[in-house]
């Protein structure tokens, strides 16, 4: 595979290795991208909030469905290592579920963003769109971690998917930013929007879709 990348870096220090891993086809890639694309759980419009959520429920739900799965992650320059480069809409970082491709004897990560994407998109290209200028840096991430702290970044000190967190992601799912202060008083007046969208996501979890069930 060529990619044509202009302003995004891999970079290794802060992903995680990945030597083996199963992996799937381009096709059963696409497959899985279609399903999520046309998912009514997932508001890919409301591009500037809560993609970590988005990007959460999804690597939960493929684990349940025993296919592989990672998160890329990308930030500005400016953001992550001081220095010139920032990301479209004024974001500091970018994060979305990541599909292990298998092509040419070579494992290809592949993005699901619907949000910055009609298609699925190679991780240095996903990251190269949703940089403004300057340099961005991309990282691949397993999946089990929910976001990164806020004091400096080592590879293994991000946080891990949790109760806590669980609730935010099905909270972003109903379009409620769980962590803000407004999303925090708008939680106690969803509370019924909130429990249903957790009731879609569990049914979900547990009752792969027929046209993924080849995808293993």
């Amino acid at each position: 595979m060529q990619t044509s990348i202009q302003q995004t870096i891999y970079e290794p220090m802060l992903s995680d290795i990945v030597l083996d891993t199963k992996t799937i086809t381009k096709e059963q890639a696409e497959k899985i991208f279609d399903f999520f694309k046309n998912n009514s759980l997932f508001h890919w419009s409301d591009a500037n909030n809560d993609c970590e959520d988005r990007a959460n429920a999804i690597c939960i739900l493929l684990k349940d469905w025993n296919i592989p799965n990672y998160k890329g992650w990308v930030f500005g320059g400016a953001y992550l290592k001081q220095q010139e480069g920032s990301l479209v809409n004024l974001w500091n970082y970018h994060v979305a579920a990541a599909l292990p491709v298998m092509e040419n004897n070579q494992i290809y990560f592949y993005i699901i963003d619907p949000a910055t994407s009609p298609v699925l998109e190679h991780i240095a290209i996903w990251a190269d769109k949703v940089t403004n200028y300057g340099s961005s840096y991309y990282l691949i991430k397993d999946s089990n971690y929910y976001i990164f702290p806020t004091c400096k970044l080592f590879r293994d000190n991000w946080h891990k998917q949790n109760q806590q967190n669980f609730k935010w992601t099905i909270q972003g799912l109903a379009g409620i930013n769980g962590v803000s202060k407004i999303g925090q008083a708008a939680v106690a007046f969803n509370k019924n929007r909130i429990r249903n969208t957790e009731k879609k996501f569990q049914k979900l979890r547990y009752q792969k879709p027929a046209e993924l069930e080849q995808v293993v």
